[in-house]
């Protein structure tokens, strides 16, 4: 071989382990991008994994504020309360024993509620009352919300005196409990499907007359 030929062989391996080199660096490249992209949707996975615990925390606290408000405010009303028989001011019903009701009794109670939909509620709270889906006579939550709620605000707005106490109490319902209840009921109405299946009954089809 002459020195010309060596030389040319020399610069041919030259070249080949350049390009190897730079198939290396390729793929080398390659794998730092996947590796940056997977790394990239794993941060973006933890930080909405982050942000539904910090919604699910939020919304905890919130049903504990809700709690110690209902608390406070049933203490509040409790103290307002007249006394067992004087007449003029309203007396709360019995509580609403509801898995052991006959099928008349469930049906008498589901009126006296939508009395109260119909003539108080819907009239009075607006946005918030327009969340209540007809179908809310078909789920027990909002049977159960519903009854308390409805003798709550009339221990607290039918009695013929209002002091500063009753006065707060009545902020409170209004501003704090009805707004949670509201949400809690439109949340469990936004789920069913009465109203894609025949036979479910409209509030004003079991309505009376409030109070009875």
């Amino acid at each position: 071989m002459t020195v010309s030929e060596g030389l040319a062989a020399a610069l041919l391996q030259i070249s080949q382990h350049a390009e190897r080199l730079s198939e290396l660096d390729t793929r080398e490249g390659e794998h730092h991008q996947a590796v940056s992209d997977a790394l990239a949707k794993l941060h973006e996975a933890v930080s909405a994994l982050q942000g539904t615990v910090t919604d699910q925390g939020q919304i905890l606290a919130s049903l504990d504020r809700l709690g110690e408000s209902v608390t406070s405010l049933a203490a509040q009303v409790a103290s307002l309360m007249p006394a067992a028989g004087e007449k003029g001011h309203y007396q709360p019903i019995p509580t609403v024993q509801w898995q052991s009701l006959t099928r008349e009794e469930h049906e008498a109670a589901v009126a006296r509620i939508g009395s109260w939909v119909t003539q108080v509620y819907r009239p009075s709270y607006g946005h918030l009352a327009r969340r209540l889906g007809s179908c809310w006579s078909e789920h027990p939550l909002c049977l159960v919300q519903l009854d308390w709620l409805s003798e709550l605000w009339s221990v607290l707005h039918l009695q013929p005196d209002r002091t500063a106490r009753h006065l707060a109490a009545q902020a409170e319902l209004g501003t704090r409990i009805i707004p949670a209840i509201a949400e809690q009921l439109a949340a469990e109405i936004s789920s069913c499907d009465h109203a894609r299946r025949p036979g479910g009954r409209p509030a004003a089809a079991i309505a009376g007359t409030w109070p009875q």
